[in-house]
């Protein structure tokens, strides 16, 4: 039998028909308001219990999104750093790409340097060759003719002293011509060892130079790999912690969407609390006035049976056929459950998309889809699947306008969440009864098109499982 004391328009309307009606107030209804009442308190109490966890959690991951943070403030500032170095380090490559260049033109030039020098050895080298040659012959025929003595004798054997001048001026000459050859002999070796000496020296320090610039540009090339391998890694890492830290925000929201719904629902417990105490009180009214009726209906029933008593005692008669007055049967007002689930459509439309894993259309991950879809246009009236207190009513991120109502159905209670609503026509708080229009489907929050998002949580937000067995 479905019982649900959050539908205060329904109790009140039974109520005043009891007290029109006369009709006796049950100690069990009482009883059992009584006992619903414990159960909102241990409920209520159970929220409370969750809310606290929730706030514990919520403290955790707001630690973690400062450590998150904090190390992502790291990062990044190594990245700068990094930056800085890799720029650094590209000047520096850049300068010795520049001396590089400078040196190879330079070994260019000395190149063409060496050319002409190779040119200019290879002349001195047949200059000397040659001089070698006539050397060797002037000092062959001065050494078979006698030498010195010999050019006297050519000096001496004048025959005047104009020939005197004349041979003397001839030796002379020839002898300037030897001293002239030998000294440029020597010059030209001199010049040919300095040519060469240069050439090597310079050629050898260049050499040296180029191979020191390439060293240093390897150096360099390789710090740049490495300064990029480091920036990736830090990249790469930071892309880490930016989905971590998007992770813990939305776990964070999560936490916050909870505890608001929880703390609407600890908010309908008390009412629905407030409700059945104020429903007990209407009863032990009505229970005192029925008793009050009953005495008072007792009191008459004697009194008019002793007045028949003395008349019959007086008229010596015994009247078999006395009138008796019956009180009337007790009732007891009930709500019937008209089979199947506890809970009625909340809107006419096709199922569209089933409870469980699913990948999301609009994020592209897998992750549990925690209700029905049914396909509904936008505007199409919404109505309460069950007598109830609404929890939440307004906007509440991906659910978009969202309503959820707190039922309390055969001893156990459940929360009903509908949402990417497109109206809203009752408030957090307010008690609906079941088919009561509550509001109007829409295509709000995260959405794909316009259609009705249904769930069902048994013993409140937190556990949803597949609302289809619990609709009729």
């Amino acid at each position: 039998m479905k019982k649900s004391i959050l539908s205060s328009m329904t109790a009140v309307a039974l109520l005043s028909t009891a007290v029109t009606a006369g009709t006796p107030v049950s100690a069990e209804s009482i009883d059992d308001l009584k006992e619903q009442i414990n159960e909102h308190e241990q409920e209520k109490s159970k929220i409370s219990e969750e809310k606290n966890s929730l706030n514990k959690d919520k403290q955790d991951t707001e630690t973690k999104i400062n450590e998150n943070l904090s190390e992502q403030e790291s990062v990044e500032n190594e990245i700068l750093d990094i930056d800085d170095e890799l720029a650094t380090t590209q000047n520096k490559i850049d300068t010795k790409e520049n001396e590089i260049k400078a040196t190879n033109d330079e070994i260019d030039d000395l190149t063409e340097r060496i050319g002409t020098l190779t040119k200019e050895i290879e002349v001195l080298e047949d200059k000397i060759e040659k001089r070698d040659a006539l050397l060797k012959d002037r000092l062959r025929s001065i050494q078979q003719n006698g030498g010195q003595i010999k050019l006297i004798q050519v000096i001496f054997g004048s025959k005047s002293f104009v020939d005197f001048i004349s041979r003397t001026s001839a030796v002379n000459t020839i002898m300037d011509q030897d001293k002239q050859i030998m000294e440029e002999q020597a010059a030209d070796k001199q010049l040919l060892a300095e040519h060469k000496q240069e050439v090597e020296e310079k050629k050898d320090t260049v050499v040296a130079k180029k191979e020191e610039l390439e060293l240093q540009k390897t150096e360099l090339l390789a710090l740049k790999d490495q300064l990029d391998n480091q920036k990736k890694e830090r990249k790469t890492l930071m892309a880490k912690l930016e989905k971590e830290q998007e992770n813990l925000e939305e776990i964070k929201l999560t936490i916050e969407e909870e505890h608001a719904i929880l703390a609407a629902e600890e908010k309908a417990q008390a009412q629905a609390i407030a409700l059945a105490e104020q429903k007990v009180g209407e009863l032990e009214q009505l229970a005192k006035e029925e008793a009050e009726r009953k005495r008072q209906e007792a009191e008459r029933r004697k009194a008019e049976q002793e007045r028949q008593e003395r008349e019959s005692h007086n008229n010596n008669t015994n009247n078999d056929n006395s009138n008796k007055v019956a009180s009337a049967p007790e009732t007891k007002v009930e709500s019937g459950n008209t089979g199947g689930g506890y809970f009625i459509y909340p809107a006419n439309g096709r199922l569209t998309s089933g409870f469980g894993m699913r990948n999301h259309p609009i994020f592209n991950v897998s992750r549990l889809h925690a209700g029905v879809d049914f396909g509904v246009g936008t505007g199409t009236p919404l109505v309460a699947p069950a007598d109830g207190v609404v929890s939440t009513a307004g906007t509440m991120g991906g659910f978009g306008n969202v309503i959820m109502i707190s039922h309390y159905i055969d001893g156990k209670s459940y929360t009903t969440v509908m949402a990417h609503l497109s109206r809203i026509d009752v408030s957090s708080g307010q008690a609906v009864t079941q088919g009561q229009v509550i509001g109007a489907t829409g295509n709000t929050g995260n959405s794909t098109g316009p259609h009705l998002h249904f769930e069902v949580h048994p013993g409140g937000y937190g556990n949803p499982v597949d609302p289809m067995p619990f609709l009729r």
